[in-house]
């Protein structure tokens, strides 16, 4: 689903050889890594399903690369045909509710700056605090000040 999403969401928006590579050893060390994250709860980790199936999850943990944000939102991905219904809204609310129980009070994010959830961020509240260039990739900080605004 992980990488569905991301097939459905980012093609022309990411370089198509990372998304190409999204398969064999690739697919299997991201599947390594979920496990990692969900057996262990390194991370807050939210579901949407539909009939038995996943279709949207979010995750968050510690802050790594935000300076004086408690929590980072590493990824919120949903299928396409789930994308429109409120389902990122309520797993954005769900993340920030586990980040806060877990004593975050503010919550920050990276996000291509021509990837169209850019906009969707800002609409839920989060604001524009920084920029940065990885190769040929910018990216921008949304953040939330304050953590109680998505409860």
């Amino acid at each position: 689903m992980h990488v569905t999403s991301w097939r459905e969401t980012d093609a022309g928006l990411m370089p198509g050889d990372f998304l190409d590579r999204m398969n064999g050893d690739m697919r299997a060390r991201r599947a390594a890594g979920w496990h990692h994250t969900i057996v262990h709860s390194v991370n807050h980790v939210q579901v949407a399903e539909q009939d038995g199936q996943v279709i949207a999850f979010a995750l968050a943990g510690a802050s790594r690369d935000h300076p004086g944000f408690d929590a980072e939102l590493t990824t919120l991905y949903a299928l396409k045909t789930a994308q429109g219904q409120g389902t990122g809204r309520a797993l954005l609310r769900a993340t920030a509710r586990a980040a806060w129980d877990a004593g975050a009070r503010n919550l920050a994010l990276w996000v291509l700056d021509v990837h169209p959830t850019r906009q969707w961020y800002t609409r839920q509240g989060g604001r524009e605090a920084a920029h940065k260039v990885d190769g040929a990739l910018t990216e921008v900080r949304i953040v939330w000040d304050d953590l109680r605004e998505l409860l």
